[in-house]
């Protein structure tokens, strides 16, 4: 990954007065890194509730990111490597999750039939 960087203009909250900072990729790299790990944790908690019969499909098929975190550059890396699974971006992210919201509320007898079946499992 090469090194990117931009300018910010803001105001700086120790003096009040506006300020431009330059960011770099690293930077906000560094600041995000603990919400990568949790977004991977996650991952990997789902997939070890997962029944075997499910987890041997995803296995085989692999993990489809979607939503905005599936555009964090080298995350579908991260993950395959994190998990042993392959990885993949949707491939419109963002409207991955609109068209499943409203796949969802269109059949909410059906969403909480899934809820209250996941509720009995745990």
């Amino acid at each position: 990954m090469t090194d990117k960087s931009i300018e910010i203009k803001g105001r700086d909250l120790g003096t009040g007065l506006p300020k431009n900072i330059t960011l770099t990729s690293a930077e906000i790299q560094i600041a995000m890194q603990e919400s990568i790990n949790d977004i991977v944790d996650a991952i990997k908690v789902t997939l070890e509730k997962t029944p075997p019969e499910l987890a041997s499909d995803i296995m085989e098929k692999g993990i489809i990111l979607a939503g905005g975190g599936a555009l964090i550059e080298n995350l579908d890396k991260l993950v395959s490597e994190r998990t042993g699974m392959p990885v993949f971006v949707a491939e419109n992210p963002l409207d991955c999750v609109v068209k499943g919201t409203g796949k969802t509320l269109e059949d909410l007898e059906k969403l909480k039939v899934v809820l209250i079946n996941s509720r009995k499992r745990k």
